[in-house]
């Protein structure tokens, strides 16, 4: 079972890679780094761009490929935000022409996709869900693991809108906050979990999480919504306590069930293909 896409708009996926995009002046742009990647499968995307950069402006004229980009600011795997390159869907079918790829074809068809499936989605948001739901089911998760990873990004959202409306700023605060209630949840940090359960930077923890990872993870995030309303925090040091106290809510009922089960919740496994499973034992 391969990696799928996170839900924040910030990201979709093409096959097992993830592509930052941010919706600018009424159309998705896309990173121009992680799109060149995926095609070059270079182990120096920035460096492919920047030759790359300098042999298409070669062949179609001087400044023509510049005044197509825009710089935006993307989250990276740090949780920071830097300035990127960015196209729109038809500057990257041109630059896409210029990549010698077998996979050119196939991520043509899926940029055209995307774009037409956003416009559906802002006429009817429910799509959205939807989506997610057959690319889940498409992978091979079970339903019930679908439900409950659903369920999962609606308490999220409202964890996020509530932040956002008390004074939690950007990206890296966000970040913050999140590894607080895992920390008191799990007693792991989201790197650490990662480690753990042996993903790396391009995966997505919670696609990787078994049914009571989630559970517990949702109660978590729950509990420190409803704490910061109770409390009406305000800014990033009270609503961090009260990620802290919602963290140890569903941590406190994690231990208890363990007891009772003689159990650990928190597990190794994960949904990676056996492929990349035994990749990362031989590495090992």
């Amino acid at each position: 079972m391969s990696n799928l896409p996170s839900v924040p708009s910030h990201l979709v996926a093409f096959e097992d890679h993830h592509i930052r995009r941010k919706w600018h002046n009424n159309e998705w742009l896309f990173s121009v780094v992680d799109v060149v990647g995926v095609l070059s499968e270079s182990a120096n995307a920035r460096r492919y761009w920047s030759d790359l950069k300098r042999k298409v402006e070669q062949e179609q004229g001087e400044n023509q490929l510049y005044e197509k980009i825009v710089q935006l600011k993307l989250p990276s795997a740090d949780g920071k935000l830097y300035t990127t390159d960015c196209a729109n869907t038809e500057t990257m079918l041109r630059i896409i022409q210029s990549v010698p790829s077998p996979k050119a074809e196939p991520f043509k068809l899926w940029l055209a996709k995307i774009g037409y499936e956003r416009i559906k989605e802002i006429e009817n948001p429910e799509l959205a869900t939807q989506r997610t739901r057959e690319l889940y089911k498409a992978k091979g998760y079970p339903n019930d693991w679908i439900e409950k990873r659903m369920r999962g990004i609606a308490v999220r959202e409202k964890l996020t809108e509530e932040w956002g409306k008390r004074g939690v700023k950007g990206t890296k605060e966000y970040a913050i906050l999140t590894a607080e209630i895992s920390q008191a949840t799990f007693g792991l940090k989201p790197q650490q979990y990662k480690n753990l359960k042996s993903l790396g930077k391009q995966h997505n923890l919670r696609d990787h999480m078994n049914d009571l990872e989630l559970i517990f993870t949702m109660l978590g995030e729950a509990a420190t919504t409803e704490i910061a309303q109770t409390k009406n925090a305000h800014g990033f040091n009270k609503n961090r306590v009260a990620a802290i106290e919602g963290g140890k809510v569903a941590g406190k009922a994690r231990k208890e069930l363990e007891v009772q089960t003689g159990r650990k919740v928190v597990s190794k496994t994960n949904y990676l293909p056996e492929t990349k499973k035994i990749k990362k034992r031989s590495e090992g």
